[in-house]
């Protein structure tokens, strides 16, 4: 009898598991479904422009953002702690004029964790009700998470950066994207734990 009751909990805790893991698999998809693969050409302004430091070309594409007049002013979130504004103009020669005026630099936040408590203070500081969110395309639905529960009376306006890898070539002919996808997949499923857990998570 025992043996049969051990048999039949054998056989559900591997019913469980692979159900478990094809829910994980289809997960994986439906994100990687969700990430743009396209630039997209943004139709409407925003009190404020946030960027989230990583990939090279985040950067000059908020700024050309604000350039553009899509927002008041912008963040640049994540700024290694030894670099000026003066270096970071010069990735932007044509629009350096408004590290004078419109710009400011976080320098604290060390993760996309960071990054949104420092956006939400900065938005408050400024009465910012929308902001568009400058990231690499792959980063976009974990950022997304993060910022939503930081600033949630506050319309976000996604502005994926597309990654080159993704902008040339399938995912998955790639293992050094397949990687990236999975890894940053697991921290949004992090994300979405760590807020359920802690709804009041904040600082």
């Amino acid at each position: 009898m025992f043996a049969a009751i051990a048999r039949w909990i054998g056989i559900a805790a591997m019913f469980a598991g692979a159900v478990a893991l094809v829910l994980l698999l289809g997960g994986f998809f439906w994100f990687v479904g969700q990430i743009a693969t396209e630039e997209i050409q943004l139709d409407r302004k925003a009190d404020g422009i946030v960027v989230l430091t990583g990939a090279a070309a985040r950067i000059p594409d908020a700024i050309e953002l604000l350039a553009a007049e899509r927002g008041k002013r912008l963040l640049i979130s994540g700024v290694h702690p030894g670099t000026s504004s003066r270096e970071i103009a010069r990735v932007t020669p044509l629009y350096a004029k408004y590290f004078k005026c419109c710009i400011d630099l976080d320098r604290s936040a060390l993760n996309t964790f960071g990054n949104a408590v420092e956006a939400r203070r900065w938005a408050h500081a400024h009465n910012f009700n929308s902001l568009i969110v400058v990231t690499s395309n792959w980063h976009m639905p974990r950022a997304m998470v993060e910022l939503r529960h930081q600033l949630p009376d506050v319309t976000l306006i996604p502005y994926p950066v597309i990654s080159e890898h993704m902008k040339n070539e399938s995912w998955w002919t790639n293992a050094d994207t397949v990687r990236l996808l999975t890894a940053e997949y697991l921290k949004y499923l992090f994300a979405l734990m760590r807020f359920r857990l802690d709804p009041d998570t904040a600082v």
